[in-house]
């Protein structure tokens, strides 16, 4: 992808985990790499097709003085997280911060911290067989957006399909949403549990009646193995109320395990393969 890159930027700033950092101050170098496509901006010659710099330098200052942290880490991560959440064309920033004078009794040039951070694009699968269901899936969709580092960008209709899993009990709701988010698949899956409490969600039956379900189905095209993640969603290609939703909103999403998109995995649900 294309890049713009803003190069040794120098910040006073207080940071430090020594008070006299905090109190005296030092030098800051702030470089940044912006990836975004600047191919329509290059052939119009259009500033409104890019980002302006001269904001995204005014922004990496601003961040960088307006609070005083321990460490650079948390400096890099304030202003990659502005930039993003700032700028919409920026799909991917590299931020390095420097700490040329350091207190370290020997000689060094600089100290940095280098951090990659970008956009994902994730899929959730959202339920409801108690209640208000469709008053509940409105309520996922709701606080996910009010979520300063989730945007949501597509809903699929909702769907009314038979329990999964031999339980006697109602109906579901089902849908899907697309989202755009900063977080770490960790970090999402304690935001969707999170709302799924809020809704008064009780895991008291396996494949259970619930007021609120919301599961991580993709993340961009990662696969995770963790005890309490799986990503893909290791039952979404045996379930027509995830397939048949995600469809409508990402038929050409992959599932990275079986290099499919989610169209071809449909189709072959529906066929019995």
């Amino acid at each position: 992808m294309d890049k713009i890159i803003i190069k040794d930027l120098e910040i006073f700033a207080y940071h430090g985990v020594l008070e006299e950092e905090k109190i005296n101050g030092q030098t800051f170098v702030v470089s940044a790499e912006l990836f975004l496509d600047l191919r329509e901006a290059g052939i119009k010659d259009d500033l409104s097709k890019t980002v302006n710099y001269a904001q995204v330098c005014q922004l990496i200052n601003d961040t960088v003085t307006k609070e005083k942290f321990d460490l650079i880490e948390a400096v890099a991560e304030a202003v990659a997280d502005a930039i993003l959440l700032k700028f919409d064309m920026i799909k991917e920033v590299h931020i390095t911060i420097s700490k040329p004078m350091a207190p370290i009794p020997m000689t060094f040039d600089t100290v940095c911290v280098d951090i990659v951070r970008k956009k994902h694009i994730a899929y959730l699968g959202i339920g409801s067989n108690l209640g208000d269901k469709e008053g509940y899936l409105d309520f996922a969709v709701d606080q996910l957006n009010k979520d300063e580092y989730i945007r949501v960008n597509k809903v699929s209709e909702y769907i009314v399909t038979e329990p999964y899993g031999g339980v006697d009990q109602d109906d579901f709701l089902n849908g899907c949403v697309e989202i755009e988010t900063l977080y770490k698949p960790m970090e999402l899956l304690s935001v969707i549990n999170d709302i799924e409490q809020s809704a008064g969600r009780k895991r008291l039956i396996h494949w259970g009646p619930r007021t609120l379900d919301i599961d991580i189905l993709l993340y961009d095209r990662e696969i995770v193995m963790e005890e309490k993640l799986k990503i893909p969603h290791i039952e979404m290609t045996k379930r027509e109320f995830v397939l048949k939703p995600l469809v409508e909103i990402a038929p050409y999403a992959v599932h990275p395990g079986l290099g499919k998109t989610v169209l071809r995995l449909y189709e072959i649900l529906k066929s019995g393969e």
